[in-house]
């Protein structure tokens, strides 16, 4: 499996910016070790046994080098492993490499100045999303069988509704993370990007250290509040249709589905504020140290961050405690919450949208408005594909209360044998 995932990575991985960093000669020893394993009749095997996992470049792996998606860490060598990537290397995991990812996570796209962006393989003139977009890239293209991210604003579910992939942010708090990066600390979340919901169940387990029944929820009626336009904001209407089929077919497995529009206005105040004060706190110093190396859009947070107060991070701090309970208190009336995960398919390299649907829309938020509000909420949120627009994949948002991972990976598994998403055209591709 690993050879096969290494030579595919010879032939495609430039072409698609997905690694930044290749381990062939480590990853050839956990395989090895891997197959040792496998011959003895008697061995009980760990759940990612000889599976090729790659990992985010800003989870520290022994032996790598760590970038953080930065050009500042361009050379940074990492001696001890993260608790994320120790987890999923006890549980037998094989890493070809580490992918691609926006500087210091700080993007819905993955450009820096490491080299070219990452690159989508249903069709790479488009981004594959961010911050963990080569994460994504690989699982769609095949140059991993699974792949790890962290979505600290939908830095899981964006990549996957743009690649065709499932995406998973657990609860806030679930899958630690001990000794690791620090950013958006708040919010942020480790997860899996899989190409099944099969396979996310399994990655989680091992994330966060204990077992997800897998149970057909047939025959149980779940209350599912659906979104279409979150507050307000306009979705392209190819992906609206995609969209409303999807689900339509909840509604066929039995669920009662409620169209209403869920009070989750408000997150901005506490999200902003509190991911630039970190910046700032953890990375400030590179304004002065090094300001040629950072992206602009990471400067430009840098210097955001150095103008708030320490009054502004309390009340942010506040509205944090008030929101979470804001959206708890929409969870006394349904199971679950759907929306579209992004207002887009996948859109080009270096041209955010300014217009969706005829609407004017900002440039950082306008294809992507729709995640980072369970991030500030800290509930559990998938991203399942649902259909092509435009022959670019359309992920359905799923929202769960929190510790509801089980429900919600099981009601991922009953929708998407019903939909049954086709990925064929980027598997010809690849």
């Amino acid at each position: 499996m690993l050879e096969e995932t290494l030579n595919r990575m010879d032939r495609f991985s430039l072409t698609l910016n997905a690694y930044l960093d290749r381990l062939d000669v480590s990853a050839r020893e956990q395989a090895k070790a891997a197959e040792r394993l496998f011959q003895k009749p008697t061995a009980e095997l760990p759940p990612l046994c000889g599976i090729p996992v790659s990992v985010k470049d800003t989870f520290e792996l022994a032996g790598s080098v760590t970038t953080y998606g930065s050009a500042f860490f361009r050379e940074n060598c990492t001696a001890q492993n993260c608790g994320v990537v120790s987890r999923l290397r006890k549980a037998g995991a094989v890493f070809p490499g580490k992918t691609n990812a926006a500087e210091f996570g700080q993007s819905a796209t993955t450009d820096n100045r490491l080299g070219d962006d990452a690159r989508n393989p249903w069709d790479r003139s488009r981004t594959p999303g961010g911050s963990s977009g080569g994460a994504s890239a690989s699982v769609a293209a095949g140059l991993a069988t699974v792949a790890v991210g962290a979505d600290g604003g939908g830095s899981i579910r964006i990549p996957a509704a743009f690649t065709g992939l499932f995406g998973l942010k657990p609860t806030y708090g679930l899958c630690k993370n001990e000794n690791g990066f620090r950013a958006m600390s708040d919010f942020i979340a480790p997860g899996p990007l899989t190409r099944c919901v099969a396979d996310a169940r399994i990655l989680l387990e091992v994330l966060a250290e204990r077992q997800y029944a897998c149970e057909s929820l047939n025959g149980q009626k779940l209350r599912v509040a659906w979104c279409p336009r979150p507050e307000n904001h306009p979705v392209a209407p190819g992906v609206a249709q995609v969209l409303a089929e999807a689900v339509g077919k909840l509604s066929r497995l039995g669920h009662e589905v409620c169209e209403t529009e869920p009070p989750i206005s408000g997150w901005n105040a506490t999200f902003d504020t509190l991911v630039l004060a970190e910046e700032h706190r953890e990375r400030g110093h590179l304004l002065v140290q090094a300001p040629e190396q950072l992206t602009d859009y990471e400067r430009k947070s840098l210097e955001a961050g150095r103008k708030l107060t320490t009054e502004d991070v309390e009340n942010a701090r506040n509205a944090h405690r008030e929101y979470q309970q804001q959206i708890r208190d929409c969870f006394a009336n349904f199971d679950v919450i759907a929306t579209p995960t992004t207002a887009t398919p996948a859109f080009p390299v270096g041209e955010r949208p300014r217009e969706i649907d005829g609407q004017r829309v900002s440039w950082l938020w306008g294809a992507v408005p729709f995640t980072a509000a369970f991030n500030v909420s800290g509930n559990p949120a998938v991203s399942l594909p649902c259909g092509l627009s435009e022959g670019l994949p359309v992920g359905l948002q799923l929202v769960g209360r929190w510790h509801d991972e089980e429900r919600l990976l099981n009601l991922s598994e009953d929708l998407e044998a019903v939909l049954g998403f086709d990925h064929a055209p980027v598997r010809r591709q690849w």
